[in-house]
């Protein structure tokens, strides 16, 4: 009764606010979706990468049911029909490789969710270093990505390649990392991926 439920509140969410109409059978392992976060850094984000996304994550299919695989605090999965209702509007954008009938195979799929358990659990990254010890959305993205299916989604910035003057943006950084910014660290934004031409959208509501 309960998967019922889920089911047919996912398809409400899907057929409405869009003019497309898509149903769960749609989805894929390995599919990345997009959403405005209503975080407190969310504007920030979108500001410093001018992109109205600011969090995304992988969806996986696990006994039937779909989840959104994502750093937060900490790095966890989460049921899908909660993580869309969790973004601004509900709004959300489901992306795919171009190439994935190729790249996501059985085989490297299984290495993605092992590199995953690897990070589940780990903080999240409020200060967005190119480090392990703690990750960000995006970051868990590319690296599950790179090191499960040898595939990197988009090329990798620099912080000062990002709109840094606008004084929300300033704020937030001073708030951060005080008087001095790591302006050479490497980082991979919600918007780079979103952006990037090994993806197409397969449906957004």
């Amino acid at each position: 009764m309960k998967n019922l439920s889920f089911i047919t509140c996912l398809l409400v969410l899907f057929s409405c606010n869009g003019t497309k109409k898509t149903d769960l059978t749609a989805l894929r392992n390995g599919d990345l979706i997009f959403q405005t976060s209503t975080s407190p850094q969310s504007k920030a984000i979108q500001l410093a990468t001018n992109s109205k996304y600011s969090h995304c994550g992988i969806i996986y299919e696990e006994n039937g049911a779909y989840y959104v695989f994502e750093a937060i605090q900490p790095v966890q999965s989460t049921p899908l029909q909660k993580w869309i209702l969790r973004g601004e509007d509900s709004h959300f954008v489901v992306k795919r490789l171009n190439s994935a009938d190729k790249i996501v195979t059985t085989q490297n799929l299984q290495k993605m969710k092992t590199i995953g358990k690897e990070m589940a659990g780990k903080n999240y990254d409020l200060y967005f270093e190119w480090s392990d010890e703690r990750i960000y959305c995006s970051e868990l993205i590319w690296k599950v990505y790179k090191e499960g299916a040898g595939v990197e989604i988009e090329k990798l910035q620099q912080l000062k390649d990002f709109e840094l003057t606008n004084p929300l943006v300033k704020a937030k950084l001073k708030e951060r990392y005080g008087n001095t910014l790591p302006l050479h660290e490497k980082v991979i934004s919600p918007a780079a991926i979103f952006n990037s031409n090994l993806l197409y959208t397969v449906f957004e509501n």
